[in-house]
């Protein structure tokens, strides 16, 4: 290394071109003025080890060797840091040779510094720091949100939202000095971690376009492709971090370029769904703009030999904060919309339940309301059940006509209805039933029966006869379901009727002494 070194001939200065494909990579610093270097500093990529030597004028050599597993994570965002050997007023070179670079990055953005901190002062000193943390606790919002939306609202693209911002997070973390204030983790294992997070996030991303976009606003076909995006930015990402060095040379132009049709696939489909009418996608198309931008840079600069790669690190910080405000706006435009439709499809179903339970002609509740409200209104204390069927309703139809009779339904169904506790249904044709609670129920359930001619004459004119009713009248016993209460007040009915009409049977289970009816009480068993 110190015969290359001292070789001028070797040597390509000024030229502002770099390569990775030799094994070992030369640089120097040509040292002048009163500020002495202690550091080297460059952009963290795989590679196997740094040598370090300072030659001073007498060509005195000093050397330092710091394998890539040593090196330590620098204040200045995404580079490491290495301690160079003693740097004197003599020393005229610093040469750094770098074993097994594995992106002209590390070459092109290589130099010396006094101090780390002086470092950071270059890209912006401690007060960008702060703007990047205020950055991750913006990025930290969304996930609150996120997870009170999927509570209520269990949609996928909520996960992957969720997701998308913490991979952004991590990505803030891990490339920026944060990670180093915060946890000081050797510089190639953020390297590593940084190219597997961006696997992360553009899946993430590519996952929350396929399932944020609404139904039919993408094209089948582009939605179908997305999946299989992610894979493949998975699947490149673990491969390059974990070997990182199998086509070395032109391994970080090919993983770069690999990502084009990844990037091809989101934009068209973005496109596709603003064409298409999609809201959704109008958010994301605001957001990812300057994340696309970053996407075409990073892929331009990283493919094309002659120009200096760069990862557009301000314009990916930028770009967090376009993804933090419109996705997050479109999340909860999204969870608003669709909850608003879910709302209303709940509405609607709820109305024709209730149109299906609901009696037509009478506006009383049908057999299927009673089956389903049973176990219900058994626990709210409903413990007796009365069937009332219309006398002679068939000669009513016969003589007076079919709307004479709708309407003699209509005031039976107004006769019935009296306070909580009493529940009156139509069964169909001229039989109803009550259900009631109280130790009065029998009372009640009379009271209602009777209450039926007078009704009846005042509100049905014409009829020449009053209009009676007969019913049978059960309690509840035990763990009885609705069809044994039933069928035992019906047989009570078929009594009434076979002793005559316009009476009551009762088999209400006594729990204190029996009250008097107000009348008929010689027809009540």
């Amino acid at each position: 290394m110190v015969a290359i070194a001292r070789n001028e001939e070797r040597w390509s200065c000024g030229t502002g071109e770099f390569s990775i494909d030799a094994e070992r990579v030369f640089l120097r610093f040509d040292i002048s003025g009163d500020t002495l270097p202690r550091y080297l500093l460059s952009r963290r990529s795989a590679l196997e080890a740094v040598h370090l030597l300072a030659i001073d004028r007498d060509g005195t050599v000093r050397e330092n060797t710091i394998p890539a597993a040593a090196l330590s994570s620098s204040m200045a965002g995404g580079y490491f840091k290495a301690s160079l050997p003693d740097v004197t007023s003599e020393t005229r070179q610093v040469v750094v040779a770098i074993d097994l670079p594995s992106h002209r990055m590390t070459l092109e953005r290589a130099y010396v510094a006094p101090e780390d901190e002086d470092a950071a002062d270059s890209i912006g000193d401690m007060r960008f720091l702060l703007v990047l943390a205020g950055l991750a606790g913006m990025l930290v919002m969304p996930l609150i949100f996120n997870a009170a939306f999927y509570r209520a609202l269990r949609e996928p693209f909520v996960l992957w939202h969720s997701a998308l911002t913490l991979s952004l997070l991590m990505t803030i973390l891990v490339s920026s000095g944060l990670s180093v204030m915060l946890f000081d983790p050797p510089a190639m294992t953020l390297s590593w971690m940084t190219t597997a997070i961006f696997g992360m996030t553009v899946a993430s991303g590519a996952m929350f376009t396929h399932s944020f976009v609404e139904s039919g606003l993408m094209h089948p076909l582009l939605r179908r492709l997305l999946p299989y995006c992610a894979a493949w930015a998975i699947f490149l990402s673990a491969f390059h971090a974990a070997f990182p060095f199998v086509a070395r040379p032109i391994q970080s132009s090919a993983y770069t370029a690999a990502f084009a049709p990844v990037l091809i696939v989101f934009m068209v489909s973005v496109i596709d769904a603003l064409r298409r009418g999609s809201r959704a996608a109008r958010y994301q198309a605001v957001g990812y703009t300057p994340m696309v931008l970053v996407g075409l840079i990073r892929l331009v600069t990283g493919v094309v030999p002659w120009l200096h790669s760069t990862d557009a690190t301000l314009l990916f910080y930028i770009g967090c904060v376009c993804e933090v405000v419109f996705t997050t706006l479109g999340v909860a435009e999204r969870f608003v919309t669709i909850k608003r439709e879910r709302d209303g499809a709940r509405n609607e179903a709820e109305l024709l339940e209730r149109l299906s339970e609901t009696d037509p002609l009478t506006g009383l509740l049908n057999r299927r309301a009673i089956e389903r409200q049973f176990e219900q209104l058994r626990t709210d204390g409903f413990a007796a059940l009365a069937v009332i069927d219309i006398d002679h309703f068939k000669t009513i139809n016969d003589v007076n006509g079919h709307s004479v009779g709708d309407e003699v339904l209509k005031a039976v169904a107004d006769a019935l209805q009296a306070g909580p506790s009493v529940r009156a249904y139509r069964l169909g044709g001229e039989e109803f039933v009550l259900l009631l609670r109280g130790d009065d129920a029998d009372t009640q359930a009379e009271l209602r029966r009777q209450a039926i001619p007078a009704i009846v004459a005042r509100t049905v004119s014409g009829l020449g006869r009053p209009v009676t009713a007969s019913m049978g009248v059960t309690g509840l016993f035990g763990s009885e379901d609705f069809v044994t209460l039933y069928e035992r007040a019906d047989k009570l009915l078929y009594e009434a009727k076979s002793a005559g009409r316009n009476r009551t049977r009762s088999a209400i289970k006594a729990t204190s002494a029996p009250k008097p009816l107000p009348s008929d009480r010689a027809m009540i068993a």
